[in-house]
């Protein structure tokens, strides 16, 4: 099966998506954490700078809308080709990551040649847990062991 459209992405999902981080993301969290060595970090910068100057940059990414984007596969030879070294810099780091391969990414609301942006879905508030209604409590299991402890 030919598949139109892929996305390299992670296993945590974005904030502002709910949606498994794509391979940018994914980067600029290991140099803003401080993870990526700086001459690996030169490297991804350049890399970065490659795509933002040669694809264009959607208004709904522009304007941070809730949506995805995927490259896509008619085009993404030499795409590909220059982003190999980042997935090496994530296979370096140890950060788990999926080449993902579609033919339905969802509902698509920008186009060109190398990229769709579809809909992420709908935006979702999560709120922190609450402490468990049973913390202080005691395991009933741990309270046997005690008891055992005493009479051994």
């Amino acid at each position: 099966m030919d598949y139109k459209y892929v996305r390299i992405q992670g296993l945590e999902l974005a904030e502002n998506t709910l949606y498994p981080k794509g391979i940018f993301s994914m980067c600029w969290g290991l140099i803003q954490n401080g993870i990526m060595e700086e001459e690996d970090a030169d490297l991804f910068r350049e890399i970065d700078a490659w795509f933002a100057e040669i694809l264009p940059w959607p208004p709904q990414c522009q304007r941070r809308e809730n949506v995805v984007c995927f490259f896509k596969t008619e085009n993404t030879e030499m795409m590909m080709k220059l982003i190999r070294p980042a997935l090496w810099l994530l296979e370096k780091y140890s950060h788990p990551y999926n080449v993902v391969y579609t033919n339905m990414p969802g509902e698509i609301v920008y186009e060109d040649d190398y990229q769709i942006v579809v809909k992420a879905g709908m935006p979702l508030k999560i709120e922190k847990m609450q402490p468990s209604w049973s913390e202080g409590q005691g395991n009933p299991e741990d309270e046997a062991d005690k008891e055992k402890e005493m009479f051994y």
